[in-house]
Parts: structure tokens; sequence; C-alpha cells
């Protein structure tokens, strides 16, 4: 018995050390390039118009700031699905013009359309912190901050306000952290905790920037397990 306790501690003493000497994974860029012909590779775009391409609404120049001039309406979205993360990324709106709307939907699934079922960390200049579940996806919180209405174009959808406002003036670069961890997912902007979803639907997804109607940048946008 003394034999199989040491042999057990010895087990456990070399997974802690594994644990602690195996770096963390780096945060992996997603916006790496831009084709001659306007597509951004590990990407792909769904627009409201006919015949637009996504070089005719996303720009990603030389210094790695990604722009979209925001209409026609619609999204980037990532090839890939993810489900747990964090995902950190830079916005602002443009310096000398009108902020506006926009968002970063998480786990979205089913049919493209404006907007597709996913969860959306507001960006909307005066919300941004604020959790949308739109078309039927389902998100809990508490009850204060909770509402829940039936929108004509848009379906069924959850609204969880944010606990407390963080985010900078136009022009100014804003850091945003989203945390999707299982059921709960959390929302940080510049260093501060705003808002915390739980009983969210964990199905992984796509990963989308939203164009709508409005100039908007983003930059450094990194993902990692």
């Amino acid at each position: 018995m003394k034999t199989i306790a040491r042999l057990s501690l010895l087990v456990l003493s070399a997974s802690l050390l594994i644990c602690c000497v195996l770096p963390a994974a780096e945060p992996r860029p997603l916006l790496t390039a831009q084709t001659e012909s306007g597509e951004l590779a590990g990407w792909k775009s769904f627009h409201e118009g006919k015949d637009v391409k996504t070089g005719d609404v996303w720009t990603l120049g030389n210094d790695g700031v990604l722009v979209s001039k925001g209409s026609p309406k619609g999204y980037l979205y990532t090839e890939k699905d993810y489900g747990d993360f964090v995902l950190t990324f830079e916005y602002r709106w443009p310096p000398n013009k009108k902020p506006g709307n926009g968002g970063v939907l998480v786990r979205m699934r089913g049919p493209d359309r404006i907007w597709p079922k996913s969860l959306e960390a507001q960006i909307n200049v005066g919300d941004a912190g604020d959790f949308w579940g739109l078309a039927g996806y389902s998100l809990d919180g508490p009850a204060e901050r909770l509402k829940k209405l039936e929108h004509p174009q848009f379906g069924a959808l959850v609204n969880l306000k944010k606990v407390k406002a963080a985010e900078k003036p136009p022009g100014e670069w804003n850091h945003y952290k989203i945390i999707a961890d299982g059921p709960t997912v959390t929302l940080v902007l510049n260093g501060e905790e705003v808002n915390r979803a739980t009983h969210c639907e964990e199905t992984p997804g796509k990963i989308l920037l939203t164009a709508e109607g409005d100039e908007i940048h983003f930059r450094n946008v990194r993902i990692s397990p």
C-alpha cells in the first residue's frame, strides 16, 4: 500500500510540474492578410445587398487596422467555429465622425441573416458592455438588468444591461475582452468587468464583426483557448 501511495504521489507531483512548466497558449491573431480581391484570410462575409464583396465594406490597412465603412449592413464571420475562448480586440469610432452602432457576435450558428442566432457583445456608443441574445439565443443574468422581448424582424431577443460604463470617448481605442467559458460569458472593457451572462448556450459557432451603418475600426483581434 505504501508503494502505491508513493507512486500516486509521484504521478501527482509530475502532473503539477508539467502544468507549471508548460506555457499558456499564446493568443493567435485573427486578422492577418487581405487579398487583392478583398477577401480576408480565415473570414467570410455576409451583406444585405446583392453583389457586395468583402472588400467593398472591409479594408485591412498596412498598420493592422481593419476599417468597416458600415454599409451595406452585414458582417465578417470566421471560417472556424469556437466554443470556449478568450477573444481580445481593440475598437474605436473614427475621429471627427459621429459614433454609432456595432457589435461582436459569438457562438453564431444557423443561416445568415440580419441578425443571426448568436450572443452579441454590444459596441453601440453608450451601450458598450451590454449583452444581446439574438434570434432566440438564450442567456440569463440578474433580473433587474434582464429584459426579454419579441421583435417583428429580429425574433426573440434577450438584453442584459452592463453594470457600469467603461467606454472611452469617440476617437480613442477601447480594449475589449470576451471570455467564453462554458455557460458563462464575461465582458471586460478597458480593464473593468462590465457584464457577466450565465446559462448561455454552449454550442460552438462563428465569431462575427458587424457592419451596422456606421464606420468603425478594429485592430489586434486575437483569440486563445
